[in-house]
């Protein structure tokens, strides 16, 4: 990262030196031309004020190489005089693109080759009130000679800043990847990295994602611990029951009750099984959108009731439903689900004689009367495999995933779920699915 992060710099710098100097070279140029001209106006313009074009013609005086090249031209375009040649026949300047321009504006500007020096001039020329023009001309090659000498200053001032560019770069790479580092090297301290407030956003990312991560671990190490520990235990009642059984060691009476503690056990390892891939599914597919129709609140918690009506009566509790439609956008077989286990764990946390109450208003409320939850564990009761009173739970064949898997179900429907319990008296859940939960 900090090679990439060196070479785009570079780059960046390589670029901006190489901008620079030709954006200096092409202003200073233009400054220097705006110059040229200037001084060549205000020399044409003295020029005619002091008639010394009328004087260097009757001395006829020619120069060719002074840097300044002189000529008068008529209102025709002929020459009527030139400083650099005695030649008299120069040809007509009428259609010289500075001559024009003079004749019409009153003053041109040219940079071209003459035809007469073959070099390249800049030309001023000016129309004088007679009618006829005064043209300067200087040879272009003085800039240059101008430029050829700051080159090797120019070179040295982009070479030193260049290298004082790259020792920059890897200066500023440095301090930027080093934060990055130190969190590399220690993500559990990520508060106590030196850093700037610029990339503060992206440590509060990292930081998160980090947590989220760790928590993720630990919520997996503590299921996979749990599933085992669930797992082994109506697997050794099996083991060792089917052993005794095998063995011939059982009577009749003993084998008929060591089998139904077989058939109790495997019941309770099946329901497990069947909790556990529930959750792995809605762990994989938290939100089924694509599945989600309309569905009555009221006639699922009244066939949830049908089928565990048996249970209730089993357990002398009293199972009633009341209240009235209520449409949602919600999968059928999770809503089911989720009313089921509701029931069923109202139903095995009650006692004798009790009652559970299913409601259908504007949400689903499941209430009992039953043994209730200690303030304490509230908080915690829709934690996975987490019981307030184990043995109850293993007498009852619970698993400890029913209300996590409600939770589950509920947050892939954006509903809120609420609890109020109280220890001896019992518990309320109740549940608020969105108005528009389809959209």
């Amino acid at each position: 990262m900090a090679k990439k992060i060196n070479l785009n710099f570079m780059l960046v710098i390589g670029v901006s030196v190489l901008l620079s100097v030709f954006l200096t070279t092409m202003v200073s140029y233009r400054l220097f031309r705006q110059e040229v001209f200037s001084d060549l106006s205000a020399f044409a313009k003295m020029i005619e004020d002091l008639d010394f074009l009328k004087q260097m013609k009757d001395v006829d005086f020619t120069k060719p190489e002074d840097p300044l090249r002189i000529t008068w031209i008529d209102d025709t375009g002929a020459v009527l005089f030139d400083s650099y040649t005695h030649d008299s026949d120069l040809g007509n300047h009428g259609d010289r693109p500075e001559v024009k321009q003079a004749k019409r504006k009153g003053e041109g500007f040219c940079i071209r080759k003459s035809r007469t020096m073959d070099r390249n001039l800049f030309f001023y020329a000016r129309r004088s009130g007679d009618g006829k023009v005064i043209r300067i001309a200087k040879e272009t090659g003085s800039i240059w000679n101008v430029y050829r000498s700051t080159l090797p200053v120019t070179l040295c001032v982009v070479v030193f800043s260049f290298l004082i560019s790259l020792w920059l770069a890897r200066y500023l790479t440095k301090l930027f990847i080093k934060p990055l580092e130190q969190m590399a090297a220690d993500m559990d301290y990520l508060e106590e990295v030196p850093t700037y407030p610029e990339i503060m956003p992206l440590i509060e990312q990292i930081r998160s994602q980090h947590q989220e991560m760790m928590q993720a671990a630990r919520v997996k190490e503590e299921f996979t611990a749990n599933v085992s520990h669930e797992l082994k235990t109506p697997l050794t009642s099996i083991s060792g029951y089917s052993e005794l059984i095998a063995s011939g060691m059982a009577s009749k009476k003993e084998g008929r009750h060591f089998a139904e503690e077989i058939h109790r056990n495997a019941q309770r390892l099946l329901a497990l099984i069947n909790d556990i891939l529930q959750l792995s599914e809605l762990d994989a597919l938290p939100e089924r959108r694509s599945n989600y129709v309309s569905v009555d609140l009221y006639e699922t918690a009244a066939r949830c009731m049908d089928v565990l009506q048996p249970v209730a009566e089993k357990q002398q509790v009293q199972l009633s439903l009341k209240g009235a439609s209520l449409q949602i956008q919600a999968d059928p077989e999770l809503v089911e689900e989720l009313i089921y286990n509701l029931c069923d764990n109202a139903l095995r946390y009650n006692r004798p004689g009790g009652h559970v109450w299913i409601t259908v208003t504007d949400r689903l409320i499941v209430q009992d009367d039953g043994i209730g939850i200690p303030k304490k564990f509230q908080k915690r009761i829709f934690e996975r495999f987490f019981r307030v009173d184990k043995s109850r739970s293993k007498k009852t064949g619970g698993t400890g995933l029913g209300l996590a898997i409600v939770k589950h179900i509920a947050e892939a429907h954006h509903a809120v779920v609420s609890l109020d319990s109280d220890e001896g008296i019992g518990t309320t859940i109740s549940v608020s699915f969105p108005p528009h939960s389809s959209e």
